[in-house]
């Protein structure tokens, strides 16, 4: 059997160069071409497999554009890597709205209401005014 590419050495790709493509994606989502951006951070999420932060602005994308399931596949695979992570915790919660899964995104909220940044908590709290 054989292993897997490791498609960042088989290209020679630097840093350098992956920071310019996470550059450009983010210069999409800027722009709202959150359809644009996707398969950027697809490919970053293949040449940086570790990266907890592509992986949650991936599945953010997937959320944004309507797709839970596959948001919440990218969300788990951001946890694996930084399992405390807020903005991703937060995202996660919203998918699980999403998905109808209510009482686990009401779980999830009612711990983020207490985080100490308001742009988590004040989202937490709005999720439970909305869902509960």
């Amino acid at each position: 059997m054989a292993g897997r590419i490791n498609w960042r050495e088989a290209l020679h790709w630097t840093d350098e160069q992956l920071e310019d493509l996470r550059v450009v994606a983010y210069a999409y989502i800027r722009q709202g071409k959150y359809d644009v951006a996707l398969p950027i951070f697809e490919a970053l999420c293949v040449l940086d497999e570790d990266n907890a932060y592509d992986a949650q602005t991936l599945g953010a994308l997937h959320l944004q554009l309507g797709n839970a399931s596959k948001a919440l596949k990218c969300f788990d695979r951001a946890l694996k890597l930084d399992a405390d992570h807020t903005p991703t915790l937060l995202n996660l919660t919203k998918a699980f709205f999403m998905l109808g899964r209510k009482q686990e995104g009401l779980k999830l909220a009612a711990i983020l209401q207490n985080e100490p940044n308001p742009a988590i908590s004040n989202v937490a709290k709005a999720l439970i005014l909305a869902y509960g």
